[in-house]
């Protein structure tokens, strides 16, 4: 009988499931979307004349709140709405808004 060595295979496991596919997805698709958006431009202002700790602790415990929330909200939907129909809805109101600019024209 040859006796099964715990190492190298386990410790592969838990570094491969830190960094899981949806973990990276993720994390480069919230850092692109928050990019320059307005939420980190009012964050370097109030880095700039506040404690930058404090504004640190917070700009994280907002943004882990509305992210708690969207994914608790987004399980709680996927239960009642198929994923076809919230596609299609997407799609409807993308063209309703964009219409909408064409007929409105843009503003400066």
């Amino acid at each position: 009988k040859r006796k099964k060595k715990k190492g190298k295979k386990g410790e592969k496991g838990k570094t491969s499931s830190l960094l899981s596919p949806v973990l990276v997805e993720t994390f480069v698709i919230t850092f692109l979307a928050e990019w320059g958006d307005r939420s980190q431009i009012a964050t370097i202002g109030l880095a700039a004349s506040s404690d930058p700790v404090g504004v640190t602790i917070g700009g994280i415990a907002g943004h882990a709140v509305c992210t708690g929330a969207a994914v608790i909200g987004g399980r709680h939907m996927a239960e009642h709405i198929s994923e076809r129909a919230v596609a299609i809805a997407g799609g409807v109101l993308f063209c309703l808004f964009g219409a909408h600019s064409l007929v409105t024209g843009l503003e400066e």
